[in-house]
């Protein structure tokens, strides 16, 4: 008992050490750690296809936090419905791809959290209507989907099945990588944010980094000749890796916070503006 709670204790120390450093040391900090994960990540983990596999189960891990607090609670308090939207856009989108490309554990993984998913939202739009807060859910989406869609039809994998599987694919990992967007601005209007909901989207924060990384260990393995396959186009893989990189980084600051916030023993968390 004592041994736990002097780590506690020293990870808070090192935390608010952390705090009190200028933006610049913060920065190189969070790069360093990065770099360290990664590098873990390379040396332990032998077959890159793990990472995918684990940042699917961790995303329907953090559907599941929002399943049980719909349940329990009997209130969507804090979700944002947008995000719902479009994370099921660009779940049914990759469903259908999965479904002509591979059909494999993926395609199983991305179903189950499809209908995971289109059930949350039915619990808002629905059963819980009364406790969702559209004020502060007030991103809008077209924001995000009409760029996406417009960078899918430009910029898309060659050598699939169809011309629609290409773009469809391009489009459900643009539209990934900016999904989160809404719920983070719904967080940021309320200003606290509850114990599942943060759980939830941490766990997106993870499967994200896990995503990511698995690119960046295939990039740094080939010397940097992944991102330039012929078979997939010059400008494709780049792309998917930016819109990877995009998204670990969106969720980065909520992530900090979050592990903030568990090592104060903080059961509610504050959002800075």
């Amino acid at each position: 008992m004592g041994s736990k709670r002097d780590s506690k204790s020293a990870m808070k120390d090192v935390l608010q050490w952390i705090w009190k450093q200028p933006a610049m040391i913060k920065i190189l900090l969070v790069v360093m750690a990065l770099v360290l994960c990664f590098t873990a990540l390379k040396l332990t983990v032998k077959n890159h296809n793990h990472f995918f596999v684990a940042s699917e189960f961790i995303h329907v891990a953090g559907i599941v936090a929002l399943i049980y607090k719909l349940t329990t609670k009997k209130t969507c308090s804090g979700l944002s419905l947008k995000t719902q939207e479009l994370t099921a856009m660009f779940l049914a989108a990759r469903v259908v791809c999965s479904f002509m490309l591979e059909g494999d554990i993926h395609t199983l993984l991305d179903l189950a959290t499809f209908v995971f998913t289109a059930w949350v939202m039915y619990m808002i739009r629905f059963k819980l209507k009364s406790t969702y807060i559209k004020e502060l859910d007030n991103f809008p989406i077209y924001y995000l989907v009409v760029p996406c869609a417009i960078l899918a039809v430009l910029i898309h994998p060659f050598g699939t099945s169809t011309y629609i599987s290409q773009v469809l694919w391009a489009f459900c990992v643009y539209l990934e990588s900016v999904s989160v967007m809404p719920q983070l601005r719904m967080m940021q209007n309320a200003k606290i944010i509850e114990p599942f909901t943060a759980h939830y989207v941490f766990a997106l924060g993870v499967a994200r980094f896990l995503s990511c990384a698995h690119w960046i260990v295939q990039v740094y393995e080939t010397g940097g000749r992944y991102l330039f396959l012929l078979g997939y186009g010059y400008l494709w893989l780049p792309m998917v890796i930016l819109a990877e990189i995009v998204q670990t980084f969106i969720l980065l600051d909520f992530c900090y916070y979050y592990i903030k916030s568990f090592m104060q023993g903080q059961l509610v968390m504050r959002m800075p503006v």
